[in-house]
């Protein structure tokens, strides 16, 4: 029955460094414990007898690491290993916590580290952020890999597009190797146990990284066979990080997260590797209001919700922070940070009906494997092209051409216009002016280019998603790794002007796709300087210009086809001459992108505002603000909105722009004619009784037990039983005919429960 699974499916859990606690219980499935510290064997067996499957989850390049810092792991110290920018500064986490960079040493270190979790009868290991900051590549322990690595003296990475590639290059290795060693090594030590242990990797998305320039291995984690899944960590902090759609720099928080969940999603799609979804109902920014954390962990969600082919999700990360911080408070160490577990001393505590709403959602992500799925109406199947190399090159060296505030100074001036965006202040007028200085400043735009607005992809992307095409990240790297990464695609787009290929292998795929009726969408201008940095297409007998140019011969339209379309085979390639980052500056350049890819690669679609899925019983709504059209969506039938309080039912459900949806369709619940539409309480039974019904369920402390079931027979009396024998009357038991759902209710009361619901055929007795 629906809501009504075993743990062992692990479909929703948390990572949490704090000690179990009634007030946290919120009944998912598994527990990941924070941390390696000596209190960890304790934690997890406490979980353990709070019927959670427990797994561990720990920094693999920052965290409480200092014993092997300071010389008390191995008698050396490793403080040189701390990630460096050009200027020897460490890059920290936190007061006196570095990144590092991740030795052989390192490796061994946290090996032991981590054995007594096995120990402790962990299931799973969650080796989190394989992180290597962009600004990093400093440090002598770098200095020390590239010798190692390329067989000659370190370069400096700003020297040169080639230096700043090839520093890249190794450090994604660094990681790669360091999670090999990990997974390879606890599988090894948990086998020598008798027993079998799952590795997976908490990561921030492909976009988000590339966004906020830090170098991960991304998908040549995939290249590692004892790696088993991922946890896209993708949430309110990452998908608030701000862009430019028309000319004018901000939020868009839903759209930033589909198209980072989309290319997480990569990670799994065709690999047979697990995935979840992260999302947070607060995050690592303490400043926001609690109405601020549930429009944007809202956003997140239902984005989240669009992939069907996704059902497990990281429902809460730290729920001590949620249920136990007070927000809003200012940072009073923003130039230090924090930990994500401390707890802000001032501002307001959770509200509890945004404590019931995410009860209920940790109950709803538990339901979501659902067959019956897909867009309502059915959309163009477009997908954007994205490589690991994009991380690549997020910098340009000294000898490219900066403006004399150079990217930090470009990037302070947007930064600056998000919180007085947030105050309700209109910045767009100061947006345009700035984005009329980057198109008349050759200097300005390379910076621009290389600023936090990665406007390369958000000038291809953004269009296209607020137009209500559900444009799908596709992951470059995987074409040769997994036959069908393509299928299903009508069009793609391809830009080589902020990623490159890694081998012509790529092109053999693509150009077979095109010939075989699919349509190309092929956008550059050959202005990246990387271009000219030594790579397969013009080294070893080959004299490109730049990829696309391999591309275009081995689709026989010459090295450089005229801008416009193009036969090849069954299929086409669409041509346009222009950097991607230019379809940001104004409202025009936009428009025309989005009209020319309508015409070339979904004729006849009509632009809307909004995205509405159906998903078994359930239907998720967005509608955007600023698309090509301003409407509102209107949904018609019998819906119980899980959103509301109460799971309002409603016959008419008008979505504005800027809002999003989750309701239940009562007119299509599934072929159960007992079943849950929404809790806030784990169901763990649901019978039918000779006088009624019987729920078995338990929620966290704080929490009241509130639930809508649609059942075959009405109920007008409602009552629960303690684990110690008390009796509680319901304080809300109402029956909706029109719908036969019932919702029942109950004060707070941390106890299982055995829920009695009485019929009407026995209203004599």
């Amino acid at each position: 029955m629906a809501f009504i699974h075993d743990r062992r499916e692990c479909l929703t859990g948390c990572q949490e460094h704090s000690p179990w606690s009634p007030r946290t219980d919120l009944q998912f499935d598994f527990i990941m414990v924070y941390g390696a510290d000596e209190a960890m064997p304790e934690r997890v067996r406490v979980f353990r007898e709070h019927g959670y499957v427990v797994h561990l989850m720990t920094g693999c390049c920052w965290g409480g690491y200092r014993d092997y810092l300071n010389g008390e792991w191995d008698g050396a110290d490793h403080w040189d290993e701390s990630q460096c920018d050009r200027n020897g500064k460490r890059i920290m986490h936190g007061a006196d916590t570095p990144y590092l960079c991740p030795t052989l040493s390192f490796g061994e270190f946290l090996l032991e580290k981590l054995k007594p979790a096995v120990d402790a009868g962990v299931e799973a290991v969650h080796l989190e952020e394989p992180e290597f900051w962009d600004a990093g590549g400093y440090s002598p322990a770098f200095r020390r890999a590239w010798l190692e690595y390329y067989g000659q003296e370190w370069q400096p990475p700003h020297s040169s597009c080639e230096n700043r590639i090839r520093a890249s290059a190794l450090k994604a290795f660094l990681f790669q190797r360091l999670i090999g060693q990990l997974a390879g090594g606890l599988k090894a030590y948990a086998h020598s146990l008798g027993r079998e242990l799952a590795v997976y990797v908490p990561t921030h998305s492909l976009l988000n990284y590339t966004q906020w320039k830090i170098l991960s291995p991304e998908s040549s984690l995939l290249e590692i066979p004892a790696v088993d899944g991922f946890i896209g960590q993708v949430w309110t902090g990452t998908s608030r990080a701000g862009n430019v759609y028309r000319g004018v720099y901000g939020e868009r928080t839903f759209e930033t997260a589909f198209l980072e969940y989309g290319i997480a999603r990569e990670l799994a799609r065709n690999s047979g590797r697990r995935i979840w979804f992260l999302h947070d109902p607060v995050e690592d920014n303490p400043a926001y209001t609690w109405e601020s954390f549930r429009d944007h962990y809202l956003a997140t969600v239902t984005a989240s919700l669009l992939f069907p082919d996704v059902f497990r999700y990281e429902v809460a990360p730290w729920p001590d922070r949620i249920f136990n911080g007070l927000y809003p408070k200012i940072s009073r160490n923003e130039q230090e940070g924090f930990l994500p577990w401390e707890k802000p001393e001032e501002g307001k505590p959770i509200p509890p009906e945004y404590a019931e709403l995410i009860a209920t959602l940790i109950r709803t992500l538990g339901d979501m494997e659902q067959p019956d799925a897909g867009f309502i109406p059915e959309s163009p199947r477009i997908g954007l092209l994205m490589a690991d190399s994009a991380l690549y090159q997020r910098s340009f060296p000294d000898d490219v051409p900066h403006s004399p505030g150079g990217v930090g100074g470009l990037n302070d001036r947007l930064f600056s216009m998000l919180p007085r965006r947030r105050a309700g202040e209109d910045t767009g007028e100061d947006s345009r002016a700035i984005m009329r200085q980057i198109a008349a400043d050759p200097s300005l735009y390379n910076d621009y280019v290389a600023s936090g607005a990665f406007p390369h992809f958000f000038g291809l992307a953004m269009p296209l998603v607020k137009a209500g095409i559900p444009l799908q990240p596709v992951q470059l790297d995987n074409l040769p790794r997994y036959p069908g990464t393509l299928a299903g695609f009508s069009a793609l787009i391809l830009s080589y002007e902020w990623m490159k290929p890694r081998s012509p292998r790529e092109h053999e795929i693509l150009a077979d796709w095109v010939r075989a009726g699919g349509t190309l969408l092929l956008v550059g201008d050959g202005s990246d300087p990387y271009h000219a940095a030594p790579a397969w297409w013009n080294t070893e007998g080959l004299s490109f210009d730049h990829p696309a140019q391999h591309l275009c011969e081995l689709l026989g339209l010459g090295r450089e086809p005229a801008e416009g379309i193009h036969a090849a085979g069954t299929g086409q390639v669409a041509v346009l001459r222009i950097s991607p980052a230019r379809l940001t500056l104004t409202p025009e350049a936009a428009d025309e992108w989005l009209r020319r890819v309508i015409a070339w690669a979904a004729p006849g679609f009509e632009p809307r505002n909004s995205f509405l899925m159906k998903r078994g019983p359930y239907r998720i709504a967005a509608v955007m603000e600023d698309s090509p059209v301003s409407r509102p969506l209107t949904l018609r039938g019998h819906f119980a909105d899980l959103f509301s309080p109460e799971y309002e039912i409603l016959t008419e459900k008008e979505i504005l722009p800027g809002k999003t949806a989750l309701l239940f369709d009562l007119d299509e619940p599934g072929p159960e004619k007992t079943r849950p539409v929404a809790s806030t309480a784990r169901l763990e039974s649901l019978t039918e009784t000779e006088a009624g019904y019987a729920v078995r369920c338990r929620t966290a402390e704080g929490i009241r037990v509130r639930m809508r079931l649609k059942l075959p027979r009405p109920v007008y009396r409602a009552e629960a039983l303690t684990e110690d024998g008390r009796q509680l009357e319901a304080d809300v038991c109402r029956w909706h005919a029109p719908t036969g759902t019932l919702l029942v209710s109950f004060p707070v009361c941390y106890q299982p429960l055995t829920v009695h619901l009485y019929t009407d055929t026995n209203k004599e007795d």
